[in-house]
């Protein structure tokens, strides 16, 4: 008797587990912003690339913006970056390993909108910064050193 009623079972076992898979696969909700490929920002100090500092930047956009056409644009967000590192490095003075925030923010914010149009861009975000290597400044000469 108990044979029987798990050979009847079984197919409707096997239907409720598809039903259960099919319900788990529902399409993740996209987040309105682009996450930028990490890009390394070369920190210079007099005219020597001394290091390099990885940055991962979030650019959020509006509501209602065209999530899937800017995000075939990070290619070009991130040559904008690298761009701008290179023409003036947002360095730090005294600090090897990091990026001047502000100064990268206020750029990459300029440049997106100029990228994606008008209204588009609500803000840029830098999650991380990861220094290539450890590197300590020198000290300062003494005023009676050559």
């Amino acid at each position: 008797m108990f044979k029987r009623l798990m050979i009847l079972a079984a197919p409707l076992l096997f239907l409720a587990s598809v039903a259960q898979a099919g319900e788990a696969k529902k399409p993740k909700e996209v987040g309105q912003y682009v996450d930028l490929l990490p890009v390394a920002m070369p920190i210079v100090v007099d005219g020597q690339v001394v290091n390099y500092v990885f940055v991962y930047v979030r650019i959020n956009l509006q509501s209602g913006a065209d999530i899937s056409k800017l995000r075939e644009k990070e290619p070009f967000f991130r040559d904008i970056l690298v761009r701008d590192g290179h023409r003036t490095p947002f360095i730090v003075p005294g600090d090897w390993q990091k990026i001047d925030e502000s100064k990268l923010l206020a750029a990459m914010t300029r440049d997106a909108a100029a990228i994606t149009g008008p209204g588009i861009v609500r803000s840029v975000t830098l999650t991380s910064q990861t220094p290539q290597k450890r590197v300590v400044p020198p000290r300062p000469l003494k005023p009676d050193q050559p």
